[in-house]
């Protein structure tokens, strides 16, 4: 079967000079972090094949927005389809291809950068894979653009920072593709955003476990165990975070006392409330509201 490591119709690809790189990226406080070395566009991609056994020395992203595909990560084979996207960290045998009948459309960036394996790890220790997948959005398009074609006009001071500064935008649009262009008309269908979305509807209310549970129709074991590995608090701990945010607002825009707060946020108790407050913020209610808005 032919293979190609490009050169398809339409494709575009912008490889930065490793002087460049060297010189003004991996120096830079700004965008060392992590920063683009390579970044391109295959459409219908047929024969697209590259095998790497040594890995590459920079780690890769690519998502497959139409037709299908395969890749390889060390022992791990995945079938890539719309939607799917795979990252393979710096150093790690591989192989992708396009699929011969219905042959992939591609994005694809190479990126490195003093942070990108903490960005990677945590990806994979939430993901458990090296590939995942995600719901079609034109923004997500429009920002790889914004970085194509800055980079595109050169390698002016201007246009390498504003292009590097919007890749880690870029990559948490896919490790927390939840989170990503949120907005109240289109929360995410997940079940730990519509419990969060229940708290908040329910801010003036004590909620129990079981209620926060029954609202996404999972026992209340289980759904303490999911949410807590998402968000990293237990369900009760993270809904007095919401509490102790709305009386945040409260306390810098409304003239109530703090009892009338407490009551606003179903707390019975302003002893009660004040030390919730103070165990989050730090400081308590009314030195809070002194010092206002920095």
């Amino acid at each position: 079967m032919l293979q190609k490591k490009e050169g398809f119709e339409g494709q575009r690809a912008i490889v930065l000079p490793r002087k460049i790189l060297a010189k003004y990226c991996s120096v830079n406080q700004l965008i060392a972090g992590a920063y683009i070395t390579d970044i391109g566009y295959y459409p219908k991609a047929k024969f697209h094949y590259r095998e790497r056994l040594h890995g590459c020395d920079q780690d890769i992203l690519i998502y497959c927005q139409e037709g299908k595909g395969s890749v390889k990560i060390k022992e791990e084979e995945y079938k890539i389809n719309p939607g799917n996207f795979f990252i393979i960290p710096t150093g790690l045998p591989h192989k992708y291809a396009a699929d011969e009948r219905s042959p992939w459309t591609i994005y694809w960036i190479h990126f490195k950068g003093t942070n990108t394996n903490l960005m990677i790890n945590n990806f994979l220790t939430q993901n458990e894979s090296c590939c995942g997948n995600v719901e079609y959005q034109e923004s997500r398009i429009r920002l790889f653009e914004e970085m194509y074609s800055n980079l595109e006009m050169g390698y002016s001071n201007d246009k390498l920072v504003y292009a590097n500064m919007c890749l880690p935008h870029f990559l948490s649009s896919f490790i927390y593709k939840e989170n990503y262009n949120l907005s109240p008309k289109r929360q995410s269908k997940s079940q730990i955003n519509k419990s969060i979305n229940y708290m908040m509807q329910h801010i003036d209310e004590m909620l129990s476990l079981q209620e926060m549970a029954a609202s996404v129709n999972l026992s209340a074991s289980h759904f303490s165990f999911v949410f807590k590995k998402s968000t990293g608090f237990p369900p009760i701990e993270y809904f007095n975070h919401l509490k102790v945010q709305k009386a945040c607002q409260y306390l810098l825009f409304t003239d109530l006392r703090i009892k009338e707060i407490a009551d606003n946020l179903g707390i019975e108790d302003p002893y009660y409330f004040s030390r919730m407050f103070t165990k989050v913020i730090g400081v308590s209610p009314g030195i809070y509201r002194m010092k206002g808005v920095s």
